[in-house]
């Protein structure tokens, strides 16, 4: 009994063990990951701002390298920012984002061939390539500002589409609850009050000697007013009990 309780406890401690390890290996590729993005973000925006000052600052071919790489850079992160946020909502859009990602193999090895001639000591043999290399950058940032202008057209149509169904359907709710009636009279309610013409008004004399003699055989009701507890609105507060001492 007692090794068999022995086992219990060193079965329940491996598994303690073992799940700790678990998700430590979980925080630490977690974290990782985290860092990773961080260093990533870090490492765009400083190659961002020094293509940007490149673009400016710097004339000839270096410069319109520069400016090829930044615009095709922005075109591509803002079509895949665009479309990785809307894929989400819009099934339509993971076929577009499969066509982006076929896109970004192009515009990868355009970066890359990029960036090689920004080495290229030959400036004169660089300012040759310029022409076919803002032709490929043209094309590959047109196609990518097609897919995320499309994207953010078909979003705003649903968008619209929905509001004004949504404005539709509070048009009619608000037209119904503007809708009501007066409760219209009882067939008898009208005539309940009028009397044939031609016949007597008043009570009949066996009528008031009747009342004449039931007056001494009871005694007149007090006229009182209605009990407060019984008329309170829903909303009020009963009220308590007066004590006295």
């Amino acid at each position: 009994m007692e090794a068999a309780i022995l086992t219990i406890l060193a079965l329940l401690f491996v598994a303690f063990v073992a799940l700790g390890v678990y998700a430590a290996v979980k925080v630490t590729k977690a974290a990782k990951r985290g860092v990773d993005r961080t260093l990533d973000q870090a490492r765009r925006t400083v190659e961002d701002t020094t293509l940007r000052a490149k673009s400016f600052g710097q004339a000839g071919a270096a410069g319109e390298l520069a400016r090829l790489r930044l615009s095709l850079r922005t075109s591509m992160r803002a079509t895949q920012d665009a479309l990785q946020a809307g894929v989400g909502q819009d099934a339509s859009l993971k076929e577009s984002l499969d066509l982006f990602h076929r896109l970004s193999a192009h515009g990868l090895e355009l970066d890359a061939d990029l960036k090689r001639l920004e080495r290229e000591p030959d400036r004169a043999w660089v300012a040759g390539q310029l022409p076919e290399l803002t032709a490929r950058t043209e094309r590959i940032t047109s196609s990518a500002d097609a897919l995320r202008r499309a994207a953010r057209d078909r979003a705003l149509r649903f968008a619209e589409d929905d509001l004004s169904t949504l404005s539709a359907q509070i048009d009619v709710e608000a037209g119904a609850l503007r809708h009501w009636t007066d409760p219209e009279p009882a067939p008898g309610a009208a005539s309940a009050g009028t009397e044939e013409p031609g016949r007597p008004t008043g009570n009949p004399a066996g009528a008031t000697g009747r009342a004449a003699d039931a007056g001494p055989r009871s005694e007149p009701s007090a006229i009182t007013g209605p009990d407060p507890r019984l008329t309170a609105h829903p909303w009020e507060k009963s009220a308590r009990p007066e004590t006295t001492t």
